[in-house]
């Protein structure tokens, strides 16, 4: 498995925006470094309940790990849960393929079909019970945004030869 790491500054820089799903940012540049491998050590025992009911999303991510605002990834963050409920129910989260393999510590509980509510605990925080609380930690870093924002079409870059030209270089 291989990452790509790009400093913030060059990023916003670069030849073209990096953000672009119809470019690549050249090896040469940035070449891609080695993290480590992903080994898949066990067949399925049930292909229902361990390859049909697996619910895979970009937005399951651990502390510390971010997300690029990159708009193909930002509009799968958004959809794969959504589809995710429809095809597999509101609460596929707690089927076996899809559970944590840890304990989760929050306040959600009840709903539709909701199997383990988490007994008599409250759901609220700050509590006299000592519940779970806020990792600060896990925050997420806020975005250095320029310009100015808003809801209008974006118009891309029509540049189809630049990239074809630099690779073949």
């Amino acid at each position: 498995m291989y990452v790509q790491i790009i400093p913030y500054e060059e990023g916003l820089n670069y030849r073209w925006d990096i953000f672009d799903v119809t470019k690549v940012v050249s090896h040469h540049d940035y070449p891609l470094i080695k993290v480590g491998k992903l080994t898949l050590n066990e067949n399925p025992t049930n292909n229902f309940t361990d390859i049909e009911e697996a619910a895979m999303s970009p937005a399951n991510l651990v502390p510390g790990i971010e997300v690029s605002p990159d708009k193909l990834l930002q509009g799968r963050l958004f959809s794969y849960k959504d589809a995710q409920r429809y095809r597999l129910g509101a609460n596929f989260e707690d089927l076996p393929v899809n559970k944590p393999v840890v304990p989760v510590h929050n306040y959600e509980r009840d709903g539709f079909m909701k199997a383990e509510n988490q007994g008599d605990e409250v759901n609220y925080e700050p509590n006299s019970r000592r519940g779970p609380q806020e990792v600060p930690d896990a925050a997420i870093t806020p975005d250095q945004v320029q310009g100015t924002t808003g809801a209008r079409p974006y118009h891309y870059q029509v540049d189809y030869t630049t990239q074809l030209v630099t690779s073949i270089a």
